[in-house]
């Protein structure tokens, strides 16, 4: 599955404890990452200081649903 242009639920929805540009402490879920557009496409999506966590994660039917919405209610979940 190719990543949704628009979704951006990984951004806010997940915790990411590793260091993040600008977030030094990572982000708690349910905080919207400093990188994200208002497009919620990634400033730092080709940026090489972007987090393994963030390269590492594949877009996947199982965790991003069929919509934006179920991405955000999915991986939210996920991260309780």
């Amino acid at each position: 599955m190719e990543c949704r242009s628009g979704c951006g639920a990984c951004c806010i929805a997940l915790s990411i404890s590793s260091e993040l540009p600008g977030m030094p402490d990572g982000k708690p879920a349910g905080v919207r990452c400093i990188h994200l557009l208002d497009d919620y496409s990634c400033s730092i999506y080709n940026d090489p200081s972007k987090p393994k966590v963030c390269t590492d994660f594949t877009a996947e039917r199982e965790f991003c649903g069929s919509d934006r919405e179920e991405a955000m209610t999915i991986l939210f979940s996920l991260s309780i």
